[in-house]
């Protein structure tokens, strides 16, 4: 083997590990990724659980629902009644 081509058989070597580095590197951090990804998807669905669990345990929810409807009603029979009364004083 003549000394060019065992430069270039070097070469070759070379950048082999160099590139078998960078793949390795890459899917070490791929690996990783993936792991913060499921450990923050287990975070989400156990946040997620909880607010269930809160809001599906809060009774006056329907009661507080009930008191706003009947402000609301009330401040619409308001309404109408000053657009009524301020309709005719216009007139």
């Amino acid at each position: 083997m003549t000394t060019d081509q065992r430069a270039a058989w070097q070469r070759a070597i070379a950048a082999g590990f160099i590139v078998d580095a960078a793949v390795a590197g890459l899917l070490s951090l791929l690996v990783y990724r993936v792991q913060r990804i499921d450990q923050r998807v287990v975070e989400v669905r156990d946040t997620l659980r909880g607010a269930e669990a809160n809001t599906s345990e809060a009774a006056l929810i329907p009661r507080v629902a009930d008191g706003v409807d009947a402000v609301l009603a009330e401040g619409l029979e308001h309404h109408l009644f000053l657009g009524r009364v301020l309709g005719t004083v216009q007139r």
